[in-house]
């Protein structure tokens, strides 16, 4: 009789009371007695079940091919409720697609048809698991997109509302096995400090065992020779005994990893770090337990607390680097109120409530005091003041804020108290879209990152060999000295160094980058800014900030005064919002100048102008007048009455700040800038000249753009391009490395590599100096490993070091890559 996990394979006529008493759930591997079982026939096998829901959700995967799913994963998943059997999505799960729930837990998508969230995922324990609920979730009708970052174990998925409701997402996710709730920054805070302590104890736990075995180990160190053999036996029991904490507590987590590796390893063809370290440490145990028992040899406690103490050392500072890297976004937002002051009848009532932040709906009106931070994103309904969003634009310098004027969550209120009302909550606040950039980017590895961890993989199965091959050896020279060589060999290599030279280093860098205000969304950006021999940049929108500013009134006829001409123009602009209808008015407002009383209602004749009686102020086609002949302006209108042209209008457009901190950071590192716009050639001549670009095109259309990149590449050009994000998506697509200038939604719209959230360019000219101590200290690092290893192992296997000395080598190796790329913390 053939036994397996949840199936008794019989012999063709053989009675079922031959099968075994007790045997594994197919699903969940729990014991099962054979009159309790379920059982169900799967791809032609019969199968045992220990409940209704481990059968249903084994149905679902078998019935949609996913099968293989039993073959991949790394352990037994968790017993699933017997409610899965009813195919029902419960009411806990229907409540997501309230409409005020799921603005709070969604965010638009680039499709407007379509919007993304964010799921935590719980019971994910292995590549499998992640394959199986993406595998999953992508043959449900209206899944656009779903990726799984396994490290923080959140979903982001885009999908069509009409077609799937949230409800379905999570209730499908159930329906295999798994859990899932939509993601809150607020948890995503509790889980760091959670890992944190949890980290912190079992370090504790070892460097107390260390101090204590140190403690009992010190007569042998000094060499006393006058202690009886009971007395030294009761020395090594007694390191024993706080060495068995150690182990089963404080490196739990290695021998775990390790265990899982060594399971994976027929498919990945690699092994992790932790492998060579449980080696060491389980064979040091053992060795060491058995010369106690037998009262002769080395016991290895004192090197084996040593090296677990110093081991998580090392990876407390390392997780204090990782954490610290995301801090951009979800440190913000671990600061959000929990509770605000909302309104219980605002404007009939002043009466004001405090209630907590997640029973809040849009559409609410809250008060938000001066000093405290904005809890969600909203408009200004009443009062002024000013606020930090420093996080959101990297600019230090508070914003006064209007009536009708947007905040967002996490900023500051500084001044006066806000009065504002709710239109954003949850993940579709601006920022849960930027912690959302940053799951990407966290996700997204560069080549260089992917090389490394397949050498890391190797190194590790070399460095097995080679241990075993020095053992074998020595076994042949010095047998008594054959385990210490084994031992030292093992932990001497720091694979660790290695596989955490490139990720620190990205992930402080990263992290720096989000503080100056800078999203990166794909992991390449650093690097290849790095290596970015040319940099294309857009005109308007980029190195202009598209807001035209009233730079002089030109035919002005006479007897009549600028602020004459000014005052009607005003008038007639009044209601517009075109950008040189915010000019003129930002410019009478500025001159102190009054809006002039007219006697007709303004007509807006679409695309040509306004119109008042006798007043006109429009185009020169529209009027029939000659235009002004300006360079570089951004736009012209001209004003006229029944006896002709008044005034003429000459607007040019704001460069955009830290413009020339870029090109100056750009031609230091003898990087080639070039200047390329839709608008016609004079005027992006007048720009590049005034801004010191000496490559520049004009009446560029998308295509165009498209192929100039396109040639810079072909000619063995690597292309950092700069654009606005809107009408650039070809330019961005197409270019090695592309940040788009903006909020965050066009970067959808361009699918850019980065989002620079700041209203100035400086921040660039700093990212370019952060990229470049960014491929340095990873030079370094990636150095120090190698010449670490090529020196320390083969004097392991000389046997001229001691397991302790090597442990410390190997977690000061480790530690000292770690603090090395945390120096990029710093701008």
């Amino acid at each position: 009789m053939l036994i397996e996990t949840g199936v008794c394979m019989r012999k063709p006529n053989q009675a079922m009371t031959n099968c075994p008493p007790d045997y594994l759930c197919y699903h969940c591997s729990s014991p099962i007695a054979q009159p309790e079982a379920l059982e169900e026939n799967l791809a032609g096998h019969l199968r045992y079940f220990c409940c209704p829901g481990c059968l249903a959700i084994a149905k679902t995967i078998h019935g949609e091919g996913l099968d293989i799913f039993y073959t991949r994963r790394r352990e037994a998943n968790a017993k699933p409720s017997s409610a899965l059997t009813d195919d029902q999505i419960s009411e806990r799960l229907l409540a997501y697609d309230d409409p005020s729930l799921l603005s709070r837990f969604t965010r638009p998508a680039a499709n407007e048809d379509d919007i993304e969230t964010t799921l935590k995922l719980e019971k994910i324990r292995c590549a499998a698991c992640v394959w199986l609920c993406e595998n999953h979730l992508r043959k449900q009708p209206g899944v656009k997109d779903i990726q799984i970052n396994y490290v923080t174990q959140k979903a982001r998925i885009i999908f069509t509302p009409r077609v799937i409701h949230l409800s379905t997402l999570l209730f499908e996710i159930e329906r295999i096995g798994y859990e899932a709730w939509p993601f809150e920054p607020s948890l995503s805070f509790e889980k760091a400090r959670k890992e944190r302590r949890q980290l912190l104890a079992r370090l504790g736990v070892a460097l107390l065992g260390m101090m204590q075995v140190m403690m009992y180990a010190w007569p042998s160190y000094v060499g006393t020779a006058n202690l009886t053999p009971d007395f030294n036996s009761l020395l090594a029991w007694t390191s024993w005994l706080f060495t068995v904490p150690v182990m089963l507590y404080s490196a739990a987590p290695i021998f775990r990893s390790a265990w899982q590796s060594i399971g994976l390893f027929v498919t990945s063809r690699q092994l992790n770090m932790d492998v060579p370290i449980a080696l060491a440490l389980g064979l040091a145990f053992f060795v060491g337990t058995i010369n106690t028992l037998s009262r002769a040899g080395p016991s290895y406690f004192d090197s084996i607390t040593m090296f677990v103490a110093f081991v998580l050392l090392a990876r407390y500072v390392e997780l204090l680097a990782r954490q610290d890297a995301q801090s951009g976004a979800e440190a913000l937002a671990k600061q959000l109120p929990a509770t605000c002051e909302r309104y219980v009848d605002y404007p009939l009532s002043p009466q004001i409530q405090v209630v907590p932040v997640v029973n809040c709906r849009v559409g609410e009106i809250i008060r938000v005091r001066a000093g405290d931070v904005i809890p969600m994103d909203a408009v200004v309904l009443d009062s002024a003041s000013s606020v930090n969003e420093a996080l959101l634009t990297g600019e230090s310098k508070s914003i006064q804020k209007n009536m009708g004027d947007p905040v967002f969550a996490g900023t500051h209120n500084i001044v006066n108290p806000l009065i504002l009302k709710i239109v954003a909550l949850g993940q579709s606040t601006r920022i849960a879209g930027i912690a959302s950039l940053l799951d990407q980017a966290l996700a997204a590895k560069p080549v260089l990152l992917r090389k490394t961890e397949n050498w890391a993989g190797l190194f590790v199965v070399l460095l097995m060999f080679s241990a075993f091959l020095s053992a074998a050896a020595w076994l042949f020279v010095d047998p008594s000295r054959s385990w210490t060589v084994l031992m030292a060999v093992l932990v001497a290599s720091c694979p660790c160094a290695l596989s955490l030279a490139i990720p620190t280093a990205l992930a402080a860098s990263q992290g720096t980058a989000t503080k100056l205000g800078l999203l990166i969304v794909r992991g390449h950006v650093m690097e290849c800014i790095a290596k970015a021999t040319d940099l294309v940049i857009d005109k308007t929108g980029t190195i202009t900030l598209g807001e035209p500013e009233l730079i002089s009134i030109e035919n002005l006829r006479a007897g009549l005064t600028e602020a004459a001409v000014l005052s009607v123009a005003a008038a007639l602009e009044v209601a517009q919002q075109h950008p040189l209808a915010v000019a003129i008015s930002r410019a009478a407002r500025d001159r102190d100048i009054a809006t002039a009383v007219l006697q007709e209602p303004v007509k807006n004749y679409l695309g040509r102008g306004l119109v008042s009686g006798n007043y006109r102020l429009g185009s020169s086609d529209w009027l029939g007048l000659m235009p002004v002949d300006m360079d570089g302006q951004y736009g012209q209108v001209h004003l006229s009455d029944e006896n002709g042209r008044m005034a003429s209008f000459i607007f040019l457009d704001q460069f955009r700040p830290g413009l020339a901190d870029l090109l100056e950071a750009a031609r230091s590192r003898g990087i080639n800038v070039h200047l390329i716009s839709g608008d016609d050639p004079g005027t992006v001549f007048w720009w590049a000249a005034h801004v010191g670009i000496k490559t520049y095109r004009g009446a560029c259309s998308p295509e165009d753009k498209y192929q100039y990149v396109q040639a810079l590449q072909e000619a063995g050009g690597l292309v950092l391009a700069i654009g606005d994000g809107i009408n650039d998506a070809p330019l961005l697509a197409k270019a090695n490395v592309s940040i788009a200038v903006g909020a965050g939604a066009p970067l959808a719209v361009a699918g850019a590599d980065a989002v620079l959230t700041s209203g100035s360019l400086a921040p660039l000219s700093k990212i370019m100096r952060l990229s470049h101590r960014t491929r340095l200290i990873i030079k370094m690092n990636l150095i120090w490993a190698c010449v670490y290893n090529s020196v320390m192992i083969p004097i392991a296997m000389l046997g001229l070091i001691n397991p302790w000395i090597a442990g410390i080598g190997m977690s000061l190796s480790s530690l000292l890559v770690t603090l090395n790329a945390w120096r990029l913390r710093k701008a």
